[in-house]
């Protein structure tokens, strides 16, 4: 009968505490089900390795000097692998978890985990899935939700700041000043000594600037954001 055997997963490890390394290195080896490939004590040479046995997945420590994990995960995504990154920290930052997955991590687990959770967050990592311990998986949603919403909020104050009506020319701030005041467009040509025509062109530059479809919609902009006051101060 002819037995099936099945391809261990290439996995690499890159950790700047040497006994880390060879313990969790010597932990996947009595596993048997994983070929570790490749160690590093840094993000320079962790890279290199990378290239040469393109494993399968990369157990990357979050804390190093010089360039840290965050750092490590960008050059590795740049590379265009297949290698998935399980993120390695003594840290249950927030942040940090936050920014490691937003980046491209697969998963973040403690350093101080049990070794059959380590061996099932590789393997979850290693069948497309994410990863993220319970106790750290309620964190990252609640951080993960407050800085959606604070984002959301930024982006919203920024819209609300931003007056549109300071895009416009001089002379167009002119000419819809006339139309606040209702006044035709031939009669806004006679006031300004310029052509009906001229008057038209200015007036689709102002309901393009304004992001408005008509005199009316413009005129209300103008209102509600403050022209008149504005227009009132300068002549004061």
């Amino acid at each position: 009968m002819r037995r099936e055997f099945k391809k261990k997963s290439k996995v690499l490890l890159i950790d700047d505490n040497y006994e880390h390394l060879a313990g969790i290195r010597e932990l996947l080896n009595l596993e048997g089900t994983f070929d570790v490939v490749g160690i590093a004590t840094n993000v320079t040479v962790g890279l290199n390795l990378i290239k040469k046995y393109q494993p399968d997945v990369v157990l990357l420590d979050m804390n190093m000097p010089e360039r840290d994990g965050l750092q490590g995960i960008i050059e590795i995504e740049k590379l265009g692998l297949d290698t998935k990154v399980l993120a390695l920290s003594g840290y249950d930052d927030a942040d940090l978890i936050f920014r490691a997955m937003k980046i491209g991590a697969r998963g973040y687990v403690l350093k101080t985990m049990a070794s059959a959770q380590l061996i099932y967050a590789i393997e979850e990592v290693l069948n497309g899935k994410i990863y993220l311990p319970l106790a750290l998986s309620s964190r990252f949603f609640e951080y993960f939700q407050q800085t959606f919403k604070a984002e959301a909020e930024k982006k919203e104050t920024e819209a609300e700041e931003e007056n549109l009506l300071d895009y416009l020319t001089q002379r167009e701030e002119e000419v819809l000043e006339l139309l606040t005041q209702g006044i035709t467009y031939k009669g806004v040509a006679n006031k300004l000594f310029i052509s009906e025509t001229t008057v038209k062109t200015h007036v689709n530059n102002i309901f393009q600037k304004l992001q408005v479809n008509d005199r009316t919609q413009a005129v209300l902009y103008a209102i509600n954001n403050g022209f008149l006051t504005k227009k009132v101060k300068v002549a004061v």
